[in-house]
């Protein structure tokens, strides 16, 4: 990519070089295109000496860098951060270095930013984003306590709650997330016995299939028995023409996606505001997922919503 101040893009060099062979002398060139002379006799020296190569852009990044830090310090900051944690601030009198120069060392390591770590382990999370709509949808259930008729302790406080005195049970919340688009789908059952989770999927499916993801090629789900053992899910899978994959066992982040989605599930649907009764909450649910599908802008879009990704409106997905 040219400089942005460059008055010469690749295709303006081209241009240059083509008119200095036609016989221009390169200082008219030049005065026509509004550039120095000087400018001009290094791009067509360039051309002479490389070829086509020679008209893009170079690194700017220099042969040598001499004051670098050492390797065996750069390690040292690397392992402080792994192992305990510590920001720019604590790790350079430790080692005598400026926090400045701490932080481009965890920049350039990919470590200066601790979400982007798995804290028991200290390694970096690689994260990854499927090509296509379709390609992989993460599955899950959140267990969700219900809310009994007349509103719970938020709505009345904690000291006059009935919540623990009716024993209203719990509502299950199944989620789909697609990865590319992070287009989600939720329904609120009793329970997540392998007949729901199956059921769940074929709607999930349609629902996804109504918004321009024609087919799912990969489920993602965790360990559980309904998605593991039950032929019904398996059976599901095959009628959709999916494969199922699994997570590793005691590591949700694999699932990652869909469990953020939980989190903002519970922000903005769930505990969003006070509800007087639990079908008033399930109904609440259905504005919630047209406002995340269609409204609500996501950081990972580049601030747009995820049916931005799916709608098929330029023909770029089958």
């Amino acid at each position: 990519m040219s400089h942005r101040n460059a008055r010469l893009t690749v295709h303006g060099r081209r241009l240059l070089v083509d008119r200095v062979r036609s016989g221009c002398p390169v200082a008219h060139v030049a005065g026509a295109m509004g550039i120095s002379r000087v400018t001009a006799h290094k791009w067509v020296r360039r051309w002479r000496r490389e070829g086509e190569a020679g008209l893009h852009d170079r690194s700017s990044r220099p042969h040598t860098t001499p004051r670098r830090t050492p390797a065996a310090d750069e390690a040292r900051v690397c392992e402080l951060r792994r192992i305990r944690k510590l920001g720019p601030a604590r790790i350079g009198p430790i080692l005598g270095l400026p926090a400045s120069t701490v932080h481009r060392i965890l920049t350039r390591h990919g470590l200066h930013r601790l979400a982007w770590m798995d804290r028991p382990t200290g390694t970096v999370i690689r994260r990854y984003e499927r090509a296509a709509p379709g390609e992989l949808v993460h599955v899950d259930v959140k267990k969700l306590g219900r809310i009994p008729d007349g509103g719970g302790w938020r709505v009345h406080g904690r000291a006059e709650s009935r919540l623990t005195k009716t024993g209203v049970g719990f509502d299950y919340i199944h989620s789909a997330v697609d990865d590319h688009s992070r287009l989600a789908y939720s329904e609120v059952h009793t329970d997540e016995k392998a007949a729901t989770c199956a059921g769940f999927l074929y709607r999930a499916a349609a629902h996804f299939a109504h918004h321009g993801i024609r087919r799912i090629e990969r489920v993602l789900t965790d360990n559980a028995w309904s998605y593991r053992k039950s032929s019904l899910f398996q059976q599901a899978l095959t009628d959709l023409g999916a494969t199922g994959k699994r997570t590793r066992a005691y590591r949700p982040q694999t699932n990652g996606k869909v469990e953020r989605f939980n989190r903002t599930l519970l922000d903005e649907w769930a505990y969003q505001q006070p509800y007087a009764s639990n079908a008033e909450r399930t109904a609440a649910l259905d504005s919630f997922l047209h406002t995340y599908n269609h409204h609500r802008c996501h950081t990972a879009l580049g601030g747009q919503p995820p049916i931005s990704r799916v709608n098929n409106a330029s023909g770029q997905y089958s």
